[in-house]
């Protein structure tokens, strides 16, 4: 599925990109090391996480790698091309500020691309995220379902490409 969600960035971007949450850059590493054109924000809320990216990216003048809260982004209004959001969305505690954040932070036209978990598709991984993941604190209820997600998507983009493997959904919304 990364391979799926980075092939929505093309190999010769180079505008600004915020990559939220950049967690350890293990999917993202050699993507983000090749677009050399490219001004990349790697944003996490964990200071851990950003260690571990930080020694995979950290020799890389065009990467930056923050500590911050993708409900609260220090950035302008509309001055980012691009958002990635890979395998972390169901970890934010406030999905609705974090959609919302993402939204602001996006220029007319701009890109978001995420995968993340979505409720309803697998009983079994229903159940091993409510029971096991969420009380670890490794993901944050409420989840989404599909319907419910396209219908959040679909009301803040002109454009949304929605595709669903299991439990897993991943997507290209353009503002």
């Amino acid at each position: 599925m990364a391979r799926k969600v980075l092939a929505y960035v093309p190999d010769d971007f180079s505008g600004n990109l915020l990559d939220v949450p950049v967690g350890t850059a293990v999917f993202t590493e050699n993507k983000w090391s090749s677009l050399k054109n490219a001004h990349i924000t790697c944003l996490d809320y964990s200071i851990d996480m950003l260690d571990q990216a930080r020694k995979r990216l950290g020799s890389h003048a065009h990467i930056k790698c923050i500590q911050g809260d993708v409900g609260n982004l220090q950035m302008e209004n509309e001055s980012v091309d691009t958002v990635v959001s890979m395998n972390g969305f169901h970890a934010f505690p406030d999905k609705q500020k974090a959609f919302h954040e993402i939204w602001r932070v996006l220029k007319p036209g701009g890109n978001f691309i995420a995968c993340f978990y979505i409720k309803g598709k697998s009983k079994r991984t229903d159940w091993l995220v409510k029971n096991i993941l969420a009380k670890k604190g490794w993901f944050s209820p409420p989840f989404q379902t599909e319907k419910e997600l396209r219908n959040i998507l679909q009301k803040l983009y002109k454009e949304t490409d929605v595709h669903v493997e299991g439990s897993m959904v991943y997507f290209h919304c353009v503002k």
